[in-house]
């Protein structure tokens, strides 16, 4: 893990780093920040550390690389409330020439729907899933003083589908989750139509990737907290919010999801309420 950037902000500090990852075949990038008053190392060590913080995976949306959250969430000072070191991933993998990959937004680089791809040209690198829940996950949790039965995932959007998707396949591994404008039922709209047939050989394959399908299948989280905006560009083609609603109501989940007046899809409407999204994580983390 090579550290390529470092920034102090309200006390505490941002750390870029750069490694090749096994899973993707590829340099990944991704970005940490250790709170104000931490007191571990910043590098990634393999002998155990003394203290154990919470810790909080970000995922991003489409187009986006693990700096857009960096510079425009503002999420810093609440974190430093409430002790969380986050982590915030890259979208896609990098640095790799496979046709097509920069054709479209939705698609290919900066779009790779945290999934496991099984279609050739994909498969060798667009491990997403396998790299955000085991190697970036144990390299987190091994490495850092990150206590592992204190581990959430929140996202956006795309990044949103991520976290959902992520932690009901794996509950031991985040045991909060909560989400800004998800693709809930990525199934039934073009994005997810697009991006499984490109990534995935069969349709089947695509069940593992859908919130909605997830929870009829049985898959549960302890509690879930989604914020949408009702000026959001995307609520009606793209996202599917009343159908994870519903899905919720139906299996009997915990769900906090909340409609949000005259906000869009935009990093305004995740800065407004992302010291919510933490204060929600730490009473998850801690009860």
């Amino acid at each position: 893990m090579n550290i390529i950037a470092s920034n102090k902000c309200h006390g505490g500090y941002w750390k870029r780093y750069q490694h090749f990852s096994n899973s993707c075949q590829c340099e990944m990038t991704f970005s940490i920040y250790f709170p104000s008053g931490y007191q571990g190392s910043y590098e990634f060590q393999q002998a155990p550390q003394s203290s154990s913080l919470p810790a909080l995976f970000w995922l991003s949306g489409l187009t986006c690389n693990d700096q857009n959250f960096v510079q425009k969430a503002h999420v810093e000072q609440a974190a430093n409330q409430f002790g969380f070191i986050i982590i915030a991933p890259d979208t896609s993998p990098r640095g790799i020439e496979i046709e097509g990959q920069d054709d479209t937004y939705d698609f290919g680089s900066g779009a790779g729907f945290y999934l496991n791809a099984t279609r050739e040209p994909w498969a060798k690198h667009y491990q997403m899933e396998t790299y955000i829940s085991q190697e970036l996950y144990a390299a987190v949790v091994e490495q850092l003083p990150v206590d592992h039965a204190r581990v959430g995932i929140f996202g956006h959007s795309m990044g949103g589908h991520g976290a959902l998707t992520l932690a009901l396949n794996y509950p031991e591994q985040f045991r909060s989750v909560s989400a800004f404008a998800p693709i809930c039922h990525p199934v039934t709209c073009d994005w997810g139509k697009k991006a499984f047939s490109g990534y995935l050989q069969t349709a089947a394959e695509a069940l593992r990737y859908d919130a909605c399908e997830l929870i009829k299948q049985g898959k549960r989280v302890t509690a879930l907290m989604v914020d949408q905006g009702d000026a959001d560009e995307f609520l009606a083609e793209q996202l599917g919010t009343e159908a994870l609603i519903d899905v919720c109501q139906q299996h009997k989940i915990a769900a906090q999801i909340t409609m949000r007046p005259g906000y869009d899809h935009s990093y305004f409407f995740i800065a407004s309420f992302v010291a919510q999204h933490l204060a929600f994580h730490a009473e998850q983390l801690t009860s």
